[in-house]
C-alpha cells in the first residue's frame, strides 16, 4: 500500500524535543525525537537499532515527570538515518496530551480541528 504524498502531509508535523523511548520484545532504544504529529513521529535511528519492521513498537514520550504520551506504532519508513512511525493505537490520556501539544504549537484552533477531523477519517 503506498500513500500519496498529500495524504501523508495532512497532519502538520511539529519539531519537538522530549525524552523518547522505542520498545519492542524486551529491547529498548532511547531515541532523539525529530518531530511528531497526530498521526505519528519521526526519530533519529539509534546505532544499535534491531527493530523488527513486521511487529508493532511501543513509544513513550516524556513531556515532564507526570505527563507522557504512550502509543503503539508501526514502522513506516527507515531511511537517511531516520525512522518514521505511524500511530496504530493511543490511549485517551496520551491523545489529550498530544492534542494540547499540537494545539499550542499550531497556534490555530481551526487548523487543529481540521487535523482532528482528518484523523477520524483515516
Amino acid at each position: 500500500m503506498s500513500e500519496h504524498p498529500s495524504d501523508r502531509r495532512r497532519f502538520r508535523r511539529i519539531a519537538f524535543d522530549a525524552r523518547t523511548t522505542i520498545a519492542q520484545h524486551g529491547w529498548n532504544w532511547p531515541v532523539q525525537l525529530v518531530d511528531l504529529s497526530l498521526k505519528g513521529l519521526l526519530v533519529q535511528r539509534p546505532d544499535d537499532w534491531r527493530g523488527n519492521r513486521a511487529e508493532p513498537f511501543d513509544v513513550e514520550i516524556r513531556l515532564d515527570p507526570q505527563a507522557h504520551i504512550k502509543m503503539q506504532v508501526r514502522l513506516a519508513h527507515d531511511d537517511h538515518g531516520q525512522l518514521g512511525f505511524v500511530c496504530e493505537h493511543i490511549d485517551l490520556d496520551s491523545i489529550s496530551h498530544l492534542r494540547r501539544l499540537i494545539e499550542l504549537n499550531l497556534g490555530d484552533e481551526e487548523e487543529l480541528h481540521r487535523e482532528l477531523a482528518a484523523l477520524l477519517e483515516t
